[in-house]
């Protein structure tokens, strides 16, 4: 058994779901994203064991390409937020009619096989291949299933496409040279090389434009707001609570130690990019009137922050990055989905025409008051821990950063709050807002349970990227 098994359930499980039909297509595509989820929790098993799940096989002799598959604690916990959340998002489209839906749930299956790939992949190559397949589902399903005006949404999707396409380009255009130097695209050959400090800074900066984009930081953040609005729930969940986490994910296992002296030298400058994330976004997040943007903009300075600390060249940066990765996937998908369920007995996203459903549904209230003080980083919260880790690594590098860092915990509490004020409480909204179904509350309350059981106990996930983050720690410091 070996880390190859899960791509190929997922990716079956994408063929079978479209050939299922309409009807059968979300049950289908749940029953493989809930054995996705038990097969990687058996590597991870095997691996804890000491068995060795990697793959290797020769692909294409001339260039010398390989398909390689690396799992270590670092990847084995990223494939593991991948297939948990794949099955909670498909889960919370059962209450929505999507038209052409064996299509749909078919490129969340294969968006989750790409994803994963792109997170297992130890072949440039290879990786770049997965990278670009997980553009290819999510064009599709915010241009065909989205939200709003056609042509508002046509715009948003494009302007996505072509911003990831054009830094993939530069990224691949990275790999290249990178092949011309060591002969071999295979990630353990690229980190070995001895390039000068010119080189790694232009290495540095190719892999950032691409990441940059992704993830996103300023100032190529621009498409995000738009395309996570204009996106259905399940495709924003998607981008936010998994596929920004490739860019995150890229930048501590492909660009610090590849090119850790672009790193070194210019620290300050690609720290203070991602700081200037954690305060833009706090202060539009401030004056937002629609629901789902509001949670857009709060993703973009959380994940500005997660940028912060794996910039900080630290271990306790890299490891507040991961946890906060891990962390913010959950938080920012219970909160979309949360937002979801309002929209689907109100019909509106603008929080000017909530309100009043605390009198009407304290269970949901409560569940969603739990979201947000998750989401700013309540002490026993798994955010806290990622939150905390982090600012502690930008002490050690500026007081500066830590402080400016620490905004987006006050920041974040006063609009978030405000929010919940606008949206929970107050006069009665005109329409009846029908209590939460079992499957509803079944993903918010899986949501919140690991939220709070990995606040109070973060040990499991700690020992298990450790390792993986020393090792590439020893190349950024070579």
């Amino acid at each position: 058994m070996d880390s190859t098994h899960v791509l190929i359930l997922l990716l079956v499980g994408a063929l079978v779901t479209y050939v299922s039909g309409d009807k059968l297509a979300s049950k289908v595509a749940l029953l493989f994203s809930l054995a996705s989820f038990g097969l990687s929790i058996y590597l991870l098993t095997l691996f804890q064991s000491g068995q060795n799940i990697d793959f290797f096989s020769g692909w294409i002799s001339n260039p010398n390409i390989s398909f390689s598959l690396k799992a270590d604690g670092l990847s084995l916990t990223m494939l593991l937020l991948t297939t948990a959340l794949t099955p909670l998002i498909i889960l919370s489209g059962f209450e929505n009619s999507f038209k052409n839906a064996k299509a749909l749930y078919g490129l969340v299956l294969f968006m989750s096989f790409a994803m994963a790939g792109t997170f297992l992949a130890a072949d440039g190559l290879l990786y770049y291949i997965f990278w670009e397949l997980a553009l290819i589902p999510i064009y599709f399903i915010a241009l065909l299933w989205g939200n709003g005006d056609v042509e508002d949404r046509k715009k948003a999707v494009v302007k996505f496409f072509i911003y990831t396409l054009g830094g993939s380009l530069f990224m691949l255009t990275g790999f290249i040279y990178l092949y011309w130097q060591a002969g071999s695209f295979l990630l353990e050959d690229l980190y070995q090389l001895r390039l000068s400090c010119a080189q790694q800074f232009w290495i540095f900066l190719a892999f950032f434009l691409a990441y940059a984009i992704k993830i996103p930081i300023i100032p190529f953040h621009t498409w995000q707001a738009k395309v996570y609005q204009k996106a259905p729930t399940i495709g924003t969940m998607l981008l936010s609570g998994i596929m920004l986490k490739m860019g995150l994910y890229s930048v501590i296992r492909w660009q610090l130690p590849i090119a850790p002296l672009g790193a070194k030298s210019y620290q300050f400058l690609f720290i203070g990019l991602s700081i200037a994330g954690v305060i833009y976004g706090s202060i539009v997040a401030l004056r937002q009137k629609d629901l789902k943007k509001l949670l857009a903009y709060s993703s973009l300075a959380h994940v500005g922050l997660i940028a912060a600390g794996a910039y900080t060249l630290t271990l306790d940066g890299l490891r507040g990055a991961v946890l906060q990765m891990i962390s913010h996937g959950f938080v920012v998908v219970g909160l979309f989905f949360a937002a979801e369920i309002i929209h689907r007995r109100y019909e509106t996203r603008q929080i000017a025409d909530m309100g009043g459903i605390r009198s009407q549904s304290p269970k949901f209230t409560s569940m969603f008051l739990l979201l947000v003080l998750a989401s700013v980083a309540l002490p026993s919260t798994f955010n806290f821990v990622g939150e905390f880790t982090v600012l502690y690594s930008l002490f050690q590098v500026n007081l500066g950063f830590a402080i400016l860092g620490g905004t987006t915990i006050i920041l974040g509490a006063y609009y978030m709050l405000k929010m919940f004020q606008q949206v929970m409480l107050g006069e009665t909204n005109t329409k009846t807002f029908h209590d939460i179904t079992f499957n509803e509350a079944l993903v918010l309350a899986i949501i919140i349970g690991v939220l709070f059981f990995f606040g109070l106990y973060s040990k499991p996930i700690t020992d298990l990227i450790t390792p993986s983050l020393k090792n590439i720690l020893v190349h950024i410091n070579r």
